[in-house]
């Protein structure tokens, strides 16, 4: 059974209630770009549920792997979604898969890899899109990804685009890596910063682009307190009646 996204309660005031009634907000952006936390603290910031879209990638790419599964081969992996459990927790997306937690598996670089390989396929990408628009069925939501705006929730009202400097992305990553015991260094993470890149913006479905309604925000030089009250501003000024 699937947990729906909390609604925002009563005690987060007449601000929050208003922006809830718009559902969804979403967060789109190349990788290392700052969106999972952008994300994270903006949907703590509003009392909304943090749905990370990525990792329902990267977790079927991870279940593809560990079956011996071809992740050309579209139709099985797509099967494979229906076997993904997608948990929408406050702190962000849980994943099980056969009843075991594998959220912590998901950061490797390999599932960073799969994910994009199984991105390319139609059938998987349709099958979870649909499992993330029943995320935001009955709840408010903040979802980060690379097609959110424009594919998933394309009417969405609050739409930003997160994207900085391949360099900074690289050395975000290359930190990221760091603090999760993987090794790297700033040269390989930024070799796969690109070639992720080309990947994401020349594959034939959904390619990585701002919606044209989207708010771009350059964060190169930004914290992410920065970025979060940029985006609090825009959601609460456009929430106002």
């Amino acid at each position: 059974m699937h947990s729906r996204p909390r609604r925002p309660s009563r005690a987060q005031g007449a601000g929050a209630k208003s922006i809830a009634g718009q559902n969804v907000i979403a967060i789109d952006g190349p990788a290392g770009a700052g969106k999972s936390t952008a994300a994270r603290r903006l949907a703590a910031a509003l009392g909304f549920t943090y749905v990370d879209s990525g990792a329902m990638y990267r977790a079927v790419g991870l279940a593809a792997r560990r079956l011996g599964i071809d992740p050309d081969d579209a139709a099985a992996v797509a099967d494979l979604v229906a076997q993904v459990t997608f948990v929408a927790d406050p702190k962000g997306t849980r994943v099980l898969l056969d009843g075991t937690d594998v959220t912590a598996d998901l950061r490797a670089t390999d599932a960073g890899v799969w994910a994009s390989r199984i991105a390319t396929h139609a059938l998987v990408r349709e099958r979870l899109v649909e499992r993330q628009r029943a995320l935001a069925a009955d709840g408010a939501i903040v979802m980060d990804g690379r097609d959110i705006g424009t594919v998933v929730f394309p009417d969405a009202r609050y739409k930003f685009f997160l994207t900085a400097h391949a360099e900074e992305r690289a050395r975000r990553r290359q930190a990221q890596d760091a603090g999760s015991g993987i090794a790297s260094d700033v040269t390989t993470a930024r070799r796969e910063i690109d070639a992720r890149d080309r990947r994401d913006r020349e594959r034939a479905i959904a390619p990585l682009r701002p919606a044209a309604d989207a708010i771009v925000i350059d964060n190169s030089a930004l914290t992410p307190e920065m970025v979060v009250a940029r985006m609090l501003e825009t959601v609460r000024a456009r929430a106002r009646p």
